[in-house]
């Protein structure tokens, strides 16, 4: 804008109120002309407010998020009812992409722009983005459109760190989301961008935390883990969970606990996810937190050690790859030795798959080696218990024979 400084002002907000023209994208064949009017413009401010200094004056605020708000702020499509998978979660078709991104992206550019700008004051700000105004924003997160909502991701996350008022509120947003997504609908877009803000929010939590954070964690972030989408956003919930222990190690406990009664009991590749997961959150477990939970996790690993699945067992198998974990488990064998021996000898002789066979077989060797009395008399206690079932089980055949040799005789009579 090569314009007399007294009137640059005056043009900019002209500029400001020009944009607020909307197009109707779902024709791409109308107003063309009028279109790229618009994208010239919206285009011509963003390079104005990230060259020109001091443009950001009181009377440009107003004009500059009432912009943004026509061009952002509207009702987003429903979703379609077969838009995820019931079993699994799984997208089954590519995302709907917003029609009139040509013109969107430059005015999340323009906002972006305007939040990192060295000449905005959050003080100036704040009587306009306010609480109705991240309400409206958040909406924006169902958004089918990912470019959509990675733009979001970063426009909330300044203003997170710019406006201290509406920290609580945008956290108890979040919390409402979540909630409505686990217990009602398990339908928002979004999930994994919240989350990965939420990620940022933790690690600048105080220590030690406060009690509405762990609050948070036990009652929301855990039962995340029991939607049938976690794969769309697991990664970003587990760098949350895993902050939550990096800040207070005692959480440990409360987390264990939440996966062990979430973990899923019919689908395989879910079951994956919460193993990785697992293995994340023991790198960050102390040795006196794993001392409480180690008999329960010992029995859920077992379990799933033994799985049908052959991937599921081998994702169980290797977590003895990592030298932390199997330093936590060796501190607690006597404990540990006796619920995983026994099924990790049955496996290494009946588990259908070979892989699974020889790394039972190597993970009993690696037993044997460092406790091999231990293991000798859960072995000999298990060869008693299989001979003492074998008689059972004889005397039980031998028991219906006899009845079934009564019932002849008694026929012949």
């Amino acid at each position: 804008m090569k314009t007399p400084s007294d009137q640059q002002e005056k043009l900019f907000i002209e500029k400001l109120k020009q944009c607020c023209v909307l197009f109707d994208f779902s024709d791409c064949v109308s107003d063309l002309k009028s279109k790229e009017i618009k994208r010239a413009c919206l285009n011509e401010i963003v390079d104005y407010i990230t060259a020109t200094k001091n443009c950001l004056t009181d009377n440009v605020y107003p004009e500059a998020i009432a912009m943004v708000s026509i061009n952002l702020f509207r009702v987003l499509p429903p979703a379609g009812p077969d838009s995820l998978s019931e079993e699994t979660g799984v997208e089954e078709e590519e995302p709907t992409l917003e029609a009139s991104w040509p013109h969107t992206q430059i005015v999340y550019e323009f906002f972006l722009r305007f939040l990192e700008s060295h000449d905005f004051q959050p003080n100036l700000a704040k009587k306009i983005i306010d609480q109705k105004f991240v309400l409206q924003l958040l909406e924006l997160f169902d958004s089918e459109d990912p470019r959509e909502r990675d733009f979001l991701k970063t426009i909330l996350h300044r203003i997170y760190g710019k406006f201290l008022g509406l920290r609580a509120f945008i956290r108890k947003q979040f919390n409402n989301i979540f909630l409505r997504f686990i217990y009602e609908h398990e339908r928002f877009n979004g999930i994994a961008e919240l989350l990965e803000i939420l990620g940022s929010i933790i690690n600048g939590f105080a220590v030690p935390l406060k009690e509405e954070h762990k609050v948070f964690l036990g009652r929301v972030l855990l039962p995340l883990h029991k939607t049938h989408s976690l794969n769309l956003y697991h990664p970003q919930l587990t760098y949350c969970v895993v902050q939550f222990i990096e800040k207070e190690s005692l959480l440990g406990e409360l987390v264990i606990k939440g996966l062990l009664k979430f973990w899923p009991k019919t689908c395989s590749t879910k079951e994956i996810l919460f193993i990785n997961e697992l293995e994340e959150i023991l790198d960050v477990v102390d040795a006196k937190t794993f001392k409480i939970i180690s008999v329960p996790l010992a029995r859920q690993i077992t379990r799933s050690v033994t799985s049908s699945h052959f991937q599921v067992a081998e994702r169980s198998l290797t977590l003895w790859s990592n030298e932390y974990i199997v330093q936590l488990m060796e501190e607690n064998l006597d404990e540990i030795l006796p619920i995983l021996l026994p099924p990790l000898c049955r496996i290494s002789k009946t588990h259908w798959n070979a892989n699974i066979v020889t790394l039972s077989y190597n993970l009993i060797r690696h037993f044997m080696d460092i406790n091999k009395k231990g293991c000798d008399e859960i072995l000999n206690a298990l060869r008693d218990d299989e001979k003492r079932l074998s008689i059972q089980e004889q005397d039980r055949i031998n028991s219906w024979k006899r009845i079934e040799q009564m019932s002849l005789e008694k026929q012949e009579q």
